[in-house]
């Protein structure tokens, strides 16, 4: 995972660089599930860098379970 330098990161950017590619559908459930932390911003959207790396790492933990 690349390192995440921004505290907060665009829905497309995390869907893109950080989660592999999901589907847009699939981070949204995500955030209305609570896995990832959404904030807005203006009229702008974002998934705090925070809640991105504590996804992933419960995904890896799970995965060497």
């Amino acid at each position: 995972m690349p390192e995440l330098v921004n505290r907060l990161v665009s829905i497309q950017e995390a869907r893109e660089q950080y989660l592999g590619g999901l589907g847009r559908t699939t981070v949204y459930e995500l955030i209305k599930r609570g896995e990832l932390v959404q904030v807005h911003v203006g009229r702008r959207s974002f998934i705090t860098a925070k809640s991105l790396e504590a996804y992933v790492n419960r995904l890896s933990e799970a995965a060497s379970v």
